[in-house]
């Protein structure tokens, strides 16, 4: 299921990435059931709720701290640049911020890599082979938004070059980039017990991003 929902997302945008991900979530939520897992396997057990949101909110002030100095540092400014960016308008920068990202990558990623799949494995296996398989295929998924990548962020085009090899440097540096992040975001979702926590640092270091890339064009 996350094989076929990684290639339409990637294919799809707008409306229909977005339904995709909602009807995706919403499948794997069914399985996690289905398996005989609870709401607090897949971190969203109702007791649990409040305290993942003080997480999330507490995260999303500290990413926007270290976001902010950044982008005031003129040695790491330019980690913002992207290509991307150069057409974006307001509007756009509003959809992402308020729409694409939290529905279309944060709630199909977290739901599917630290809901289900960290919840169904650590009930078989405990924790330690949850954190690795969530962390391994979180990784691997993103190996198909990656493909443009060094060529995208003028930052990683001078380390890679926009070769054929770069590319594929590029892509094997985001595998293992995300694939780390997914270790702490698996870390944050068993600290807090609830799904929330990854959920809010995930869209803040996305949607912030685009804000910050945005602002600086």
């Amino acid at each position: 299921m996350l094989v076929v929902a990684n290639v339409l997302m990637h294919r799809w945008s707008g409306a229909a990435a977005l339904m995709t991900a909602v009807v995706v979530s919403a499948l794997l939520l069914g399985v996690l059931r289905w398996a005989g897992g609870t709401w607090a396997d897949a971190g969203l057990a109702p007791g649990t709720l409040g305290r993942g949101a003080r997480w999330a909110l507490a995260l999303i002030g500290l990413v926007g701290v270290v976001y902010l100095a950044g982008a005031l540092l003129p040695v790491t400014r330019t980690l913002f640049e992207d290509r991307r960016y150069e057409g974006m308008d307001g509007a756009e920068l509003t959809l992402r911020v308020l729409l694409l990202v939290p529905v279309g990558t944060v709630l199909l990623e977290e739901t599917a890599f630290r809901g289900v799949l960290y919840g169904l494995v650590a009930r078989a296996r405990g924790a330690v082979w949850a954190t690795t398989v969530s962390s391994v295929l979180f990784g691997l998924w993103h190996v198909l938004p990656s493909l443009r990548l060094s060529t995208a962020k003028p930052a990683l085009t001078t380390v890679f070059g926009d070769s054929t090899l770069g590319a594929s440097l590029a892509v094997t540096a985001a595998v293992l980039f995300t694939g780390a992040a997914g270790v702490l975001f698996c870390e944050l979702r068993r600290r807090s017990g609830s799904l929330l926590a990854p959920m809010g640092l995930h869209w803040a270091v996305n949607a912030l991003g685009y804000l910050v890339g945005f602002l600086l064009r």
